[in-house]
C-alpha cells in the first residue's frame, strides 16, 4: 500500500541463516533436535522443581522461572526459524514481527534479572548461612520475582511502542532469522533517535547494571571465602556457584559480544552465528549445565524416577 511518496510495510522478509542449499535439510535436523532438546530439558527442571520438596527452596525457585524463560525464549525464534527452512516462506507480518521483538525482548531481560536474583541468592547463603532464611524469605522472593517481571514488562513494552511509531520505506528484507531490534531500525525511514537513545539507557539497565550486580556479589562470596580459606569451604562455594557461573559466561559473553561491540566490525554472519549462539545454544545448555554440575537436581531426578516406578510397580 502507498500513501503519499510512502509505502506502508504490511510485512518483512526474514533472509535467515546464511547457508548453503544442500546444507539445508541437515541443519533443519540440527536445529529441530537442538530445540527439542531444550524444550525437554528446561521442561524437566521445571517439574522436578515442582514435584519434590526437598528442591522447593529460593534457589530453586529461581531456577525454575529461568528454565521458564529459556524455554519461551528459544519458542520466540526457532519455530519460525525451522518453518522458514522447511517451506522457504521467508514472510512474517509486520505485527507478527512486532510481536516476535516484544517477547523476545521480555523473556532475554527477565533471564538478566533473574540471574541476578540467583546470584544475590548465592551470596547470603555463603556469606550469611546462618540468617540465609530469614534473609531469603518468602515475601522477598516473591518480591524478586514480581520486579523482575514488572520491569522487562515495561521494558519490551517500551521498545515496542517506539518500534511501532516508525515508518518503514520500500525495503523490508531483515538480514536475519528473526526480527532483531537493530535490524529493524536499520530499515526505518523516519527518524530513530529517540529509540537509539531509550536502548541506550535501558541497555545499560538490562546489561551492566546486572553484570555489574552478578560480578559484585561474586566478589564478595570469594572475598569471603579467602577470609577462612579451607578446601571444603573451596569446594562448597564452586559445587554452589559453578552452574551459575557457566550460565552467567554463557549469557553476557555472547550479548556483550554482538551488541556492545560496534556494529561496523561486525559483518552480517558474525552477528548472525552469535545471535545463533544465544538464541538457540544457551537455553539448550543451561539444562545440561545444572543438571550434570548439581547433586541436588540429579537426587531429585533420581527420587521422582524412584517413585514413579513404585507406583507403576504397585499399578501392575
Amino acid at each position: 500500500m502507498k500513501m503519499g511518496n510512502q509505502t506502508v510495510i504490511s510485512e518483512f522478509l526474514l533472509l535467515g541463516l546464511p547457508i548453503e542449499p544442500g546444507q539445508q535439510d541437515l541443519l533443519y535436523a540440527l536445529f529441530l533436535a537442538m530445540y527439542l532438546t531444550t524444550v525437554l530439558g528446561n521442561l524437566l527442571i521445571i517439574v522436578l522443581i515442582h514435584l519434590d520438596s526437598h528442591l522447593h527452596t529460593p534457589m530453586y525457585l529461581f531456577l525454575s522461572n529461568l528454565s521458564f524463560s529459556d524455554l519461551c525464549f528459544s519458542s520466540v525464534t526457532i519455530p519460525k526459524l525451522l518453518q522458514n527452512m522447511q517451506n522457504q516462506d521467508l514472510s512474517i507480518p509486520y505485527a507478527g514481527c512486532l510481536a516476535q521483538m516484544y517477547f523476545f525482548l521480555l523473556f532475554a531481560d527477565l533471564k538478566s534479572f533473574l540471574l541476578v536474583a540467583m546470584a544475590y541468592d548465592r551470596y547470603v547463603a555463603i556469606c550469611f548461612p546462618l540468617h540465609y532464611t530469614t534473609i531469603m524469605s518468602p515475601k522477598l522472593c516473591l518480591s524478586l520475582m514480581m520486579l523482575s517481571w514488572v520491569l522487562t514488562t515495561f521494558i519490551s513494552l517500551l521498545h515496542t511502542l517506539l518500534m511501532a511509531r516508525l515508518t518503514f520505506c520500500a525495503d523490508n528484507v531483515i538480514p536475519h532469522f528473526f526480527c532483531d531490534m537493530s535490524a529493524l531500525l536499520k530499515l526505518a525511514c523516519s527518524d530513530i533517535q529517540i529509540n537509539e537513545i531509550v536502548i541506550f539507557i535501558l541497555g545499560g539497565i538490562v546489561i551492566i547494571v546486572p553484570f555489574l550486580l552478578i560480578s559484585s556479589s561474586y566478589a564478595r562470596i570469594v572475598s569471603s571465602i579467602l577470609k577462612v580459606p579451607s578446601a571444603r569451604g573451596i569446594r562448597k562455594a564452586f559445587s554452589t556457584c559453578g552452574s551459575h557461573l557457566s550460565v552467567v559466561s554463557l549469557f553476557y559473553g555472547t550479548i556483550t559480544g554482538l551488541y556492545l561491540c560496534p556494529s561496523a566490525n561486525n559483518s552480517t554472519v558474525k552477528e548472525t552465528i552469535m545471535a545463533v549462539m544465544y538464541t538457540v545454544v544457551t537455553p539448550m545448555l543451561n539444562p545440561f549445565i545444572y543438571s550434570l554440575r548439581n547433586q541436588d537436581i540429579k537426587g531429585a531426578l533420581g527420587r521422582v524416577f524412584s517413585k514413579w516406578t513404585n507406583q507403576f510397580s504397585l499399578g501392575q
